[in-house]
């Protein structure tokens, strides 16, 4: 009730506060507005005593700056979006994760749009380009590498990808981690507990067409090549699901002279692991098995899952940091310094 005993309207009823704006700061702190513009984009030249007067200002009036206003007196258009196939497997969502927290701590916002092999990637790339700001693409399937050869020269763009092949670079500024020696040491490791041979069940790539290797298989089979053994015929490349690792661990567990096997990541490891332990084969003492990423789960398996630890969100933080570099005129971007792969040994191998 007010003091007159009658009830007030409910505050849902009441039409919203109007935001406070950066004349309303200037106002209230006794500058002029350019000078809150200065503090707000953290200009050197301004006192500290002004500088301390405008920040209360802007905690008591609550003020937040309006990112279109900022872009069109800027120049800058802090927002980034992401272009991917997948947001749930480990790579893709450990990838996404770093270029979120390097975005967040540059203060950009990020939207993602996620890929499907129905979409008009034409269409779909010109409305993410509408929106302004620049275009992040994780590139580790086909779908990805499609949409980074399509976008505009003229639009900023990075991009997380597989390692291209030998001699040649990605069509835009791009970060990837060496998949072709993390895979040639792991096989070489099984190589070394006494292994005739190696299978590999694989991913697919982004590379080529119809069955070509990514780099993972290409390691694979350097590293068999190099002790002088034939390389067996690769299985899966048509998913990285946990299904698709048992379906072919079930067609390699049928065969006894199977005693090792790398998966192309730890989905598929997980799939084979299971479909061995339905046949009866331990591991690691029917079969040795290695699997690749080292997502937060393979530790955890029975028996824990030896595999290649990949730096999924230092590539997610470098590739932004090239972005950066291309939307803001006096950001000089870092050379990449991605820790790159390690090889976990657990108890499967």
């Amino acid at each position: 009730m007010d003091v007159t005993g009658h009830t007030r309207p409910a505050d849902h009823g009441q039409e919203p506060r109007k935001a406070a704006s950066i004349r309303d700061v200037a106002r209230a702190a006794g500058v002029s507005h350019q000078t809150v513009s200065r503090v707000i984009n953290a200009h050197p030249n301004v006192r500290d005593e002004t500088r301390t007067r405008v920040e209360a200002a802007i905690e008591t009036l609550g003020f937040r700056r309006n990112a279109t206003a900022f872009a069109l007196a800027s120049g800058v258009t802090r927002s980034v979006t992401v272009l991917t196939a997948n947001t749930t497997l480990y790579g893709y969502a450990a990838t996404l994760q770093g270029l979120e927290e390097a975005a967040r701590a540059a203060g950009y916002s990020l939207g993602v749009r996620v890929l499907t092999p129905e979409d008009d990637l034409d269409r779909t790339i010109s409305s993410a380009v509408a929106g302004g700001g620049g275009l992040m693409v994780i590139g580790f399937d086909r779908l990805g590498a499609s949409a980074l050869r399509r976008i505009p020269a003229d639009v900023p763009c990075a991009a997380v990808v597989e390692a291209p092949p030998h001699g040649r670079r990605p069509p835009r500024p791009a970060v990837w981690a060496d998949d072709r020696e993390a895979a040639r040491a792991a096989t070489a490791h099984l190589l070394r507990l006494g292994h005739r041979t190696v299978h590999y069940v694989a991913i697919p790539t982004s590379v080529g067409t119809g069955r070509s290797e990514g780099l993972r298989a290409q390691g694979w089979r350097a590293a068999l090549e190099e002790a002088g053994v034939t390389p067996p015929e690769p299985r899966g490349g048509n998913g990285w699901d946990a299904q698709t690792g048992y379906d072919e661990g079930e067609r390699l567990a049928g065969d006894p002279e199977v005693t090792a096997i790398l998966c192309g990541n730890d989905d598929l490891a997980l799939g084979v692991l299971r479909a061995l332990h339905h046949a009866g084969r331990s591991v690691p003492g029917d079969v040795a098995v290695i699997g690749f990423d080292d997502a937060p789960h393979a530790g955890f398996l029975t028996p824990a899952l030896s595999t290649v630890r990949m730096d999924f969100q230092g590539l997610g933080r470098d590739a932004f940091a090239l972005l950066r570099g291309q939307l803001e005129s006096d950001y000089e971007a870092p050379a990449p310094t991605f820790a790159g792969t390690e090889l976990v040994l657990r108890e499967s191998s």
